[in-house]
C-alpha cells in the first residue's frame, strides 16, 4: 500500500446528503477532508466560505484541509481558524510580494494552524523555495484553479519531482499535495514523483464504489 494521504475534495460531494458523504470518507479509513474556498475574484467561481465551514467542521472529526482561493488571504486567516481549519493553504499569486507571503504564513501559525502555500500551473515551482523552512505543506495545482473536471497537466510531474528534490536537499519536512485531475493513474504517477497528499474529487464522489476507488489510489 502506498504511503500517501488521500484528501477527498468535497466540492464534488452530494451536499443534500453531506453527512453520508463524510461517513463514506471515514468508513474508507481516510482521516483528511479537503475544502475548496473560492471567492469569485481570485478565481471565477464561488463555493462555500468560512461561515459554512464553521457550521459543519465541529461535527467532522477529520483533519480539515482548507484551500482558500481568495484575494487578500491575510485578512481572512483568523476567520478560517474560527471556522475550524487544521491546514490553511493560500495562494502565492494572491500576495503582493514575498514579504506578504511570510506574513500570511506567520499569521496562520500564530492562529494554531498548519500553513500551506499553493501555486497555479503557470507559476514556476521555484517560487515556493524561499518559504520551505516555514511551510508545512505546498499544494501544486495540476489544473487551473477554480473549476473541477479538468484534465491533469502532465508537466505537473516534473514540478513535483523538482520540489521533492529541493525539500530533501534542504532537509525539511514540508508535505507535497497535488490537486486537479487526480485518479488512480495520475495519482500513482504523482506519488512516484514525490507527492505526499492527493486531493481527489470527481474520481471518488458520485460513484457507487467509493471504497474500491480509494483502494485503487492506495494500491
Amino acid at each position: 500500500m502506498k504511503d500517501v494521504i488521500i484528501s477527498p475534495s468535497v466540492l464534488d460531494a452530494d451536499f443534500l446528503h453531506f453527512s453520508d458523504e463524510v461517513n463514506k470518507i471515514k468508513n474508507a479509513g481516510i482521516n483528511w477532508i479537503h475544502f475548496d474556498v473560492m471567492d469569485g475574484h481570485f478565481v471565477k467561481n464561488i463555493s462555500f466560505g468560512n461561515l459554512f465551514l464553521k457550521t459543519i467542521t465541529n461535527r467532522i472529526d477529520l483533519i480539515k484541509d482548507v484551500h482558500i482561493m481568495i484575494e487578500d488571504p491575510l485578512s481572512m486567516v483568523k476567520k478560517y481558524q474560527e471556522a475550524g481549519a487544521d491546514y490553511l493553504t493560500f495562494h502565492y499569486e494572491a500576495c503582493r510580494d514575498d514579504a506578504e507571503v511570510f506574513e500570511v504564513i506567520d499569521k496562520i501559525h500564530e492562529c494554531g494552524m498548519k500553513a500551506g502555500l499553493s501555486i497555479k500551473p503557470g507559476t514556476p515551482v521555484t517560487k515556493v523555495y524561499p518559504f520551505l523552512h516555514s511551510l508545512d505543506l505546498v499544494l501544486i495545482m495540476s489544473v487551473e484553479p477554480g473549476c473541477g473536471g479538468q484534465k491533469f497537466i502532465e508537466q505537473t510531474l516534473q514540478r513535483i519531482f523538482a520540489l521533492k528534490t529541493k525539500i530533501r536537499d534542504e532537509e525539511v519536512h514540508t508535505l507535497i499535495s497535488v490537486d486537479g485531475g487526480i485518479n488512480d493513474e495520475t495519482g500513482e504517477n504523482c506519488v512516484q514523483m514525490g507527492a505526499d497528499i492527493l486531493v481527489v474529487g470527481q474520481y471518488l464522489f458520485g460513484h457507487g464504489d467509493f471504497n474500491e476507488r480509494v483502494e485503487r489510489l492506495l494500491k
